[in-house]
């Protein structure tokens, strides 16, 4: 559905210039910096899948799904959205994409969220019938029919960003791009999004490549990860294969039914694993999974007493990441 070649994307920068009269002393100046926000970037997304493009601020996120819907043109390289190039065709290829960027709104400020509708349906010239039926599955999906006349003003943040996630979709794209879609989103706002999207991609096969800095949105929702880090391109794969190519640590916390012989600290020393810490019938464990089973460390625990409970957590996904960046 999705394939970018070799992409890149320079700007040119005014030089800024200090002391006196630096403001025009720079704009008379026309001395220029080059900034390469992408750098020689290559994936391909296929149909139904559900892609998570993650990286620090500046990393080149936004730039990358603007050159993909045609916002920007890219410097070198080329994007094809279902056989189609978003800058050589770009009408062809909006009529397939849904677009939502979070902390831009592409519905009318102060129009009630019905006549934004009515609008968008005219903009893409969707029949009378087709997007009142079309507008019906997304209200009752989304719950939008509580805030329909209201302007949009008026909503809070979460009603606003289901209105947006309603108004990308009115002209059932195959391709949706969503920038930031839960920022600054309560709980439960972020949760009735999140099971949206999850529906959207699952029941209906809508291809989705999502940016965030919120990693449970990563987590719960998507199959596959990017991350990109100073306009490059350093990890394409599954979460889980993530995981094990950083080996962060697995914590284990071993309880035992009647107290346990706790080797002595040079014994430990060539243990496979570290006691991170020792209490009166408990031991906590640290190891990395990829050299040592759980199976392997209960075998070598039960030698100390008899293990009563078990307690295992794999390192936080945000820990994952911050090794990445």
């Amino acid at each position: 559905m999705i394939t970018v070649n070799r992409l890149c994307k320079t700007f040119r920068i005014p030089v800024a210039r200090e002391g006196r009269f630096a403001a025009l002393r720079s704009l008379l100046s026309g001395e220029q910096r080059l900034k390469e926000a992408v750098r020689d970037i290559s994936f391909t997304i296929g149909r139904g899948e559900f892609v998570g493009y993650i990286g620090p601020n500046g990393a080149g996120k936004s730039t990358t799904i603007k050159m993909l819907t045609g916002i920007l043109h890219p410097t070198s390289g080329s994007v094809d959205i279902g056989g189609l190039s978003p800058q050589l065709h770009r009408q062809r290829v909006v009529r397939r994409l849904g677009v939502v960027f979070g902390q831009r709104s592409q519905l009318w400020w102060d129009l009630p969220v019905r006549d934004s509708y009515d609008i968008l349906a005219a903009m893409y010239r969707l029949e009378e019938r087709a997007a009142r039926l079309r507008l019906g599955e997304l209200s009752e999906l989304l719950g939008l029919g509580e805030f329909l006349d209201t302007p949009v003003r008026k909503l809070s943040l979460g009603q606003r960003m289901r209105a947006d996630l309603a108004a990308a979709l009115l002209h059932d794209p195959d391709v949706l791009f969503l920038d930031e879609p839960t920022i600054g989103l309560d709980v439960a706002a972020k949760r009735s999004i999140r099971g949206f999207l999850h529906t959207l991609n699952r029941d209906l096969g809508t291809t989705i490549l999502l940016t965030t800095h919120d990693m449970d949105d990563i987590e719960r929702l998507c199959s596959r990860v990017m991350v990109i880090n100073h306009g490059q391109l350093g990890y394409d794969g599954t979460i889980a294969e993530l995981r094990e190519r950083i080996g962060l640590p697995t914590v284990a916390r071993v309880t035992f039914r009647a107290g346990c012989a706790v080797p002595s600290a040079a014994e430990a020393a060539g243990l496979p694993f570290v006691i991170v810490e020792r209490a009166p019938g408990a031991l906590t464990l640290a190891w990395n999974r990829r050299e040592l089973t759980a199976l392997e460390m209960l075998r070598i625990v039960s030698a100390w007493g008899e293990a009563d409970d078990v307690h295992m957590e794999e390192p936080a996904f945000e820990d994952v990441i911050h090794r990445v960046y």
